[in-house]
């Protein structure tokens, strides 16, 4: 059973928090980062790479690597909202984490109270993926709730408390441009390479040029085009949020009027504190057509964020689900495709 334990490292300095909050941001794209990053910060290389090392160890920083757009490389991806039975929650939890394609799996406080998101590649149908979950017993009501806008997408933990944003409409969103992307066998095998997590060494990337038959300057080319035309969100750290006391994420969900949800949307995203930004469908028995997701380190700070956000967006009707337990979470690994089948009698 892959649940969490809540665990709290409380071994970091400010330096450890500064540089967190860094490599979330922006990471260096040249043959010796930590150097560059070294310099940031007026230290050595070997100090940066030490901290990371640790914080690796420790469990905080799960992962450095390019973060790719699952639109943009033609997957199709839906959230997912499941009401089970309770005495069926692990059990269908753990069957539906078995699917490459689930990279996030909670339970949260509602009536609906297994949420996933499922991905699926070039070819694939969704809905015949997740109708392959039928077959396990205790799923009373599925809703999908694949996006429909993209306001925002990007998780940057701020550390360092006595610097936190205001929370106000204070971010630009980041332009992209429009170019059509249509994956080759090339592209396929340069996303292969990046998503992995990268070695904390003075020259990181040389062995991914290497395993691609490229330079590093031509690496670096590919990898800035990729962020110019939104297929690479960012090369950065990606942490887990729980080992650094952001045990409060919350989903808000709002019932914003059809003629506001473009602006209402647009609003959300640009608040640093909002991570994720969407409009989805609405069913009879779900209302909420914008969602967001806030990470806060206690659940009375969440909804007081909340309470302030929506002072500024005027939208009354809301409401936060917080995720309770944590069954997957993870990345989707892109183009490295596993076909998925699952019958009743899989043992838990």
């Amino acid at each position: 059973m892959n649940v969490w334990v809540t665990v709290v490292v409380t071994s970091m300095d400010e330096s450890d928090k500064e540089l967190l909050n860094e490599i979330q941001w922006t990471f260096p794209l040249v043959t010796r980062p930590f150097d560059a990053i070294a310099k940031k910060f007026n230290t050595t290389p070997d100090d940066i790479k030490n901290r990371l090392n640790t914080l690796k160890e420790t469990g905080i920083l799960r992962q450095l690597s390019a973060i790719f757009d699952t639109r943009k490389l033609g997957y199709t991806s839906s959230l997912v909202a499941m009401e089970i039975e309770d005495d069926q929650l692990e059990n269908v939890a753990n069957q539906i984490n078995r699917h490459p394609g689930v990279s996030h799996n909670y339970e949260r406080d509602h009536q609906f109270n297994l949420w996933f998101t499922l991905a699926v590649p070039p070819g694939s149908d969704l809905k015949d993926e997740l109708d392959k979950f039928n077959v396990l017993k205790g799923i009373k009501k599925v809703r999908m709730l694949p996006t429909l806008q993209l306001f925002k997408i990007g998780v940057k933990l701020d550390m360092v408390d006595d610097k936190k944003h205001e929370v106000a409409p204070t971010e630009a969103k980041k332009e992209i441009k429009n170019i059509k992307f249509e994956a080759t066998e090339e592209d396929k095998e340069f996303i292969r390479e990046l998503q992995k997590d990268m070695a904390i060494t003075d020259e990181p990337f040389v062995n991914a040029a290497k395993n691609l038959g490229i330079t590093e300057n031509e690496l670096f080319e590919k990898m800035k085009y990729y962020e110019d035309i939104g297929v690479m969100r960012r090369f950065a750290a990606i942490l887990r949020h729980r080992q650094v006391g952001f045990t409060a994420n919350g989903m808000i969900v709002w019932k914003v009027p059809e003629d506001r949800i473009s602006k209402v949307g647009e609003t959300l995203g640009s608040f640093p504190q909002v991570s994720h930004c969407y409009e989805r469908p609405t069913y009879d028995d779900w209302p909420y057509n914008v969602f967001s997701m806030i990470h806060c380190k206690t659940q009375s700070e969440a909804n007081e964020m909340a309470k302030k956000i929506q002072e500024q967006i005027h939208v009354d009707d809301y409401r936060i689900l917080f995720s309770s337990r944590e069954f997957k979470k993870t990345r989707v690994e892109y183009f490295v495709e596993n076909s998925f089948s699952l019958e009743e009698t899989v043992p838990v």
